[in-house]
């Protein structure tokens, strides 16, 4: 785990690298803001059409070899970037076609390397596991960007993409030397456990898939559609997202406009925002056992919490609320993510996390503009505000049908509530290391 956290960082301040350079890159080449925004779109689009197969293909085919593979790729195209932009060959087609492959790869990437990382520790320590990386993913953010302005001006935008492809080559370098926690896990489990695999299993639940079911993206959405907590986290997800993560927008806005500061003062923000995630990230790393109902109180905290920085008087004031704000973010994400990743069957999980990609791009890609429009007519306090207490309101209204819901359900009779549950079987994961 020491090892990939290692190759997270160095990975992470070579991606942040090249996409401080990559909209000035595009800006240069056509001129054209627009042009900059279908960059952004075309490498996103595959995760929106392509995530749920990209999934599937992550629990069809060894974990280590599939995330070491596609790293390799990652790093040729940032090589082939390079080489292009120094000889003056990068077209906006060719810009295009290169940013369309990468959303193509990323699509298998990212569920592979995020349950590569958790296999490396045990289950009870997956969630400090996810706050590592979000700590090596900040850090990777503000190494990379001030790294990015040095060499782009010393030896020009090419070389943040050569900086990039050799993380690429690092990580891949590091993935065969990892060594899953499961794997001593096994060998040590007693055998007292082995008589387990002779009890009657239940018939498969609605969303739980059988021996037969069937494989592929269809059975992943299936999957994931039959787990109501899985389709819980992601409507509150959802909801955060859109109206009260864009911080980038809504706090720029207010900082410039009703509080007449500067834009040193929004980079003083800025940077609270960052230091705030990081604590966040070790408080986070103390959880042990997350749930929805965790994530979803967080959630909320945090729309309150948006509301009195929508109210905020001063500067001093809004600061002051910005670190629990990006704490409870830090803390909520870390807990949503280890429900995403532990909650599904083994065999389930890529393409649980691939159904979540093609989610989370297509509200990702709706967020930005529909609070653009909300601050173009409520204004920066407005879209805060509104923003808020939609998220707040919406996550308690839901705790109360759900708990409505329980309560009204049906007790189940004795002789069903007397049968013995099973022993959990231990599956084996893909890609593990004999």
């Amino acid at each position: 785990m020491r090892w990939w956290s290692v190759a997270n960082l160095v990975s992470n301040t070579g991606t942040w690298m090249q996409l401080t350079v990559q909209n000035l890159l595009v800006l240069q080449i056509t001129g054209s803001a627009a042009a900059t925004g279908l960059s952004l779109a075309v490498q996103a689009g595959p995760g929106l059409l392509l995530g749920v197969f990209g999934g599937a293909m992550v629990d069809r085919w060894p974990r280590k070899v599939t995330a070491a593979v596609s790293q390799g790729v990652l790093g040729a195209i940032a090589f082939l970037t390079a080489t292009l932009i120094a000889c003056d060959l990068l077209s906006v087609p060719v810009l295009l076609l290169l940013a369309a492959v990468t959303g193509i790869v990323n699509t298998i990437d990212g569920p592979a390397t995020s349950l590569l990382g958790n296999d490396l520790v045990p289950r009870k320590d997956v969630p400090s596991a996810i706050a590592l990386g979000s700590m090596v993913h900040s850090a990777g953010r503000l190494i990379g960007t001030a790294l990015a302005a040095v060499a782009v001006g010393t030896l020009g935008m090419a070389s943040a993409y050569v900086a990039n492809g050799v993380s690429f080559l690092f990580v891949t370098a590091v993935i065969p030397f990892l060594r899953p926690a499961t794997h001593s896990a096994q060998a040590a489990a007693p055998a007292e456990a082995a008589p387990a695999r002779t009890r009657p299993l239940p018939r498969p639940r609605r969303g739980r898939p059988s021996a037969g079911a069937p494989d592929g993206a269809r059975a992943g959405l299936a999957y994931f559609m039959g787990r109501p907590r899985l389709v819980a986290l992601g409507g509150i997800t959802a909801l955060s997202s859109i109206f009260g993560r864009n911080y980038q927008l809504t706090l720029a806005v207010l900082v410039i406009g009703p509080l007449q500061a500067g834009q040193s003062d929004f980079g003083t923000v800025s940077t609270v925002l960052a230091i705030g995630g990081i604590l966040g990230a070790v408080v986070a790393g103390r959880l042990r056992n997350p749930t929805v109902r965790l994530v979803g109180v967080l959630a909320a905290c945090g729309g309150v919490l948006q509301v009195a920085a929508g109210l905020a008087p001063g500067l001093l004031v809004l600061i002051a609320l910005v670190i629990p704000m990006a704490v409870v973010e830090s803390i909520s994400d870390t807990a949503g993510a280890t429900v995403l990743q532990t909650d599904p069957a083994p065999e389930m999980r890529g393409r649980v996390l691939g159904v979540w990609r093609s989610a989370s791009t297509g509200w990702q890609l709706v967020g930005p503009p529909l609070l653009g429009l909300l601050v173009e007519f409520a204004g920066a306090r407005g879209a805060l505000v509104s923003g808020g207490l939609l998220i707040a309101g919406a996550i308690a209204c839901g705790g109360l049908r759900h708990r409505t819901v329980v309560r009204r359900a049906p007790a189940l009779p004795d002789a069903v509530s007397a049968v013995p549950v099973p022993v959990p079987i231990a599956v084996p994961g893909i890609g593990r290391a004999s």
